[in-house]
């Protein structure tokens, strides 16, 4: 019987969800290990990195893995990507909102045989509506509902001159689509991205954000109208370190990468 090789990954960021991701690798995931790691502060990162595992810029990452988890800012996402796209290798992408500005890392892909890959994330039920976009999906409608602290700073509260600071009650702050939301809330609406990507597109997919007050966690209903199914969902994600980030968003990454090296994969 032959067994494969591990996966070698790298992690470019060290936020929350880059942090916890490397917390995994190095309490040993099956058919994975930890290749390398890039951050802003490269020493703080060594220093806290076990013994043969570099820390290294961006550009220095693809010769050392097969795969690389982009947890950085949206803004960093293609100098990640790039590079293991046109080597024909993986990227695990979480800036989901970038991908609509960076349409050209899919046609690297398509091109050189890399994949790109966006997990679940602080979403539930994408599998279910990327089966029923199989069919024919006549709505996507998601409603999210976020404490204060974390929109406070959002490009686009700022723009519109949106204070949410002292508010007392629920406020929704903007209804849209998936897409101009990547523009205006990078930070938080990844999720939003990913179900429309999944589903029928960021400029057919209603979405809704509201700043509560009374709320202590992130959370999002998706309602769906489809030819093979109606359906709704709804999550509560207790915030990360990071308040714009929900704790699950780096268990999917970690779930993600398990299914990569598993005998058994369930679910699509």
């Amino acid at each position: 019987m032959t067994s494969r090789a591990p996966l070698r990954v790298a992690v470019a960021g060290l936020g929350a969800v880059g942090t916890a991701v490397v917390a995994a690798l190095q309490a040993g995931l099956p058919g994975c290990r930890l290749a390398a790691v890039s951050a802003r502060d490269l020493d703080a990162a060594r220093a806290r990195l076990p013994e043969g595992v570099p820390a290294v810029p961006l550009e220095g990452l693809e010769p050392l893995a097969d795969l690389v988890v982009e947890a950085a800012p949206a803004a960093l996402l293609p100098a990640i990507a790039e590079p293991f796209l046109r080597a024909g290798k993986g990227v695990v992408v979480l800036s989901a909102g970038a991908l609509l500005r960076a349409g050209h890392l899919i046609d690297l892909a398509r091109e050189h045989g890399g994949q790109i890959t966006v997990p679940t994330g602080a979403l539930i039920g994408l599998d279910a509506v990327a089966a029923a976009a199989e069919g024919v999906i006549h709505s996507v409608r998601m409603v999210t509902r976020k404490p204060v602290r974390g929109l406070v700073g959002a490009p686009y509260l700022v723009e519109n001159d949106i204070a949410i600071e002292d508010i007392r009650e629920p406020l929704r702050v903007f209804r849209g689509t998936p897409r101009e939301a990547a523009v205006g809330f990078p930070a938080n609406l990844n999720v939003a991205v990913a179900l429309s990507l999944a589903g029928i597109g960021p400029d057919r997919t209603e979405l809704e954000i509201w700043a509560d007050p009374a709320l202590t966690r992130n959370t999002h209903r998706i309602e769906v109208e489809a030819d093979s199914a109606s359906f709704a969902m709804s999550i509560e994600n207790i915030p990360s370190e990071n308040p714009k980030t929900g704790r699950i968003t780096a268990l999917s990454v970690v779930a993600c990468l398990r299914k990569m090296g598993a005998p058994l994969r369930v679910g699509t």
